[in-house]
């Protein structure tokens, strides 16, 4: 990835837009721009936005931001609600406040909501979540997945529970499928012809060295200190604990599994979110302009 050249495309005037796998240099090309041309780093990354993570999450340290400004960083509390909607409005304030966004991260649903537009879907009250949670825990997914609309079914990724939860508490909140809010969809905050859209393209072989290296120099950094630390209430349902790496670590420090056998499983984990977002990026970023990571 020729950063230098990189940053002469981006040129001075549009929003940038830099996506990538987990440990593909995203964030860096992203503080060069910056750096370089002016605007502001606005995060895009769904679990570097609590504040809980800063070393696991690879948050932009001090001597980082000192560089360039940046926003939506570890900015959320771990209990606090935070969805993508959260995220646009405050993406759509940055804009109106006037600063030229250089947008980065890893959260591909992120991106297609600045892109392509998001459904304002009311929040869902906290008795529907809980009720959800319910019968996800005792009836499984399927149960959930029964009650969704066909058009629902066929759109989203049904072995997600996540995503099937989501759409459930969306039909039984609004009494609408999820499906149809998409379709009401308003005009994107960001249209792509309107930015310099960059996707990093990360093969395995390339990326593979590159993710023990900055695991084993999290370690270093004080990861197993950081994990210590949020280990009395680290809860791997919640969202603000889905940190990759964070569950086998947390095994290392309750169940005494040795570190090398946790510092692997966390490579193998990091390994399997990255083929994930280079699946997401495939599919749903063709339009952006591809940016080979070389060794």
């Amino acid at each position: 990835m020729q950063i230098d050249r990189l940053v002469g495309e981006a040129g001075r005037d549009a929003p940038v837009l830099i996506a990538g796998p987990t440990a593909s240099g995203k964030s860096a090309l992203a503080l060069a721009i910056a750096e370089a041309t002016g605007g502001t780093v606005v995060n895009a990354d769904a679990l570097q936005v609590y504040g809980r993570w800063r070393i696991l999450t690879a948050r932009p340290d001090a001597a980082e931001t000192a560089r360039a400004p940046h926003a939506l960083y570890g900015h959320v509390a771990a209990t606090q609600d935070y969805s993508v909607g959260h995220w646009l409005r405050e993406v759509a304030a940055l804009i109106d406040g006037g600063i030229r966004p250089i947008v980065t991260g890893g959260t591909g649903l992120y991106f297609t909501a600045l892109t392509e537009g998001l459904a304002d879907i009311p929040a869902t009250p906290p008795g529907i979540r809980a009720r959800a949670d319910a019968i996800l825990a005792e009836d499984g997914l399927a149960a959930l997945l029964d009650a969704l609309d066909p058009k629902t079914r066929a759109r989203i990724d049904t072995r997600n529970p996540a995503r099937v939860q989501r759409a459930w508490e969306v039909l039984e909140t609004t009494g609408r499928g999820l499906a149809a809010w998409q379709d009401a969809t308003p005009a994107p905050l960001l249209p792509l012809d309107r930015c310099v859209a960059f996707r990093v393209d990360a093969p395995p072989a390339v990326l593979t060295p590159r993710i023990e290296q900055r695991f084993d120099a999290m370690l270093k950094a004080g990861a197993l200190d950081e994990m210590r630390a949020n280990l009395p209430d680290f809860d791997p349902a919640r969202p603000a604990d889905r940190a990759i790496s964070a569950p086998e670590l947390a095994a290392h420090l309750r169940d005494g599994i040795p570190l090398e056998q946790a510092r692997d499983a966390a490579v193998i984990a990091t390994r399997q979110y990255a083929k994930r977002q280079r699946t997401w990026f495939a599919k749903r970023m063709r339009g952006w302009r591809g940016v080979p990571l070389s060794t």
